[in-house]
């Protein structure tokens, strides 16, 4: 068994879609990067290849590379799971927190559990996905941009 933690941060801008969990969500703006830049996907593919020691999202899925331009991050961690497999590994769990103070995000985790766990070959109950507010403090609690952690366990 190996655990791993992973963290993942991007800006809020106009004229994106806000892609959390792999949940398209209503909102005025939506995070800036080189995928959808789905932070909470991110950070769950990070933990994944930190308890296998396997690099990260970044090594996998270079955002110098034109083949994961706008790509959905939801098809990157089915990769990032498959890739694992390659590697003798297996997920066993996951527990994820997203950090934004708007939107609110209650009526949207099912769904974001359920696509993660689809997504890494595991039961809904062995994923949990959680969202917090800073209070206000920081980037996210002036709503600059969302964060994300997530730990995992693989075998």
């Amino acid at each position: 068994m190996r655990i791993g933690h992973g963290y993942d941060v991007h800006r809020l801008v106009e004229g994106r879609r806000l892609i959390i969990g792999g949940v398209n969500i209503e909102y005025k703006k939506g995070l800036l990067g080189h995928s959808d830049a789905d932070v909470l996907l991110h950070a769950v593919c990070d933990a994944l290849l930190g308890a296998a020691a396997l690099g990260d999202i970044g090594v996998l899925f270079p955002d110098s590379s034109p083949e994961f331009k706008d790509a959905d991050s939801l098809l990157l961690l089915a990769k990032t799971v498959e890739y694992l497999a390659s590697n003798g590994f297996k997920p066993v769990n996951i527990d994820s927190t997203v950090v934004c103070q708007a939107p609110k995000l209650r009526t949207f985790i099912e769904q974001m559990r359920l696509n993660i766990a689809h997504a890494c070959n595991l039961d809904v109950s062995c994923v949990s996905v959680k969202a917090t507010t800073e209070e206000g403090l920081g980037f996210t609690g002036t709503g600059e941009g969302i964060s994300a952690h997530a730990v995992c366990l693989i075998e």
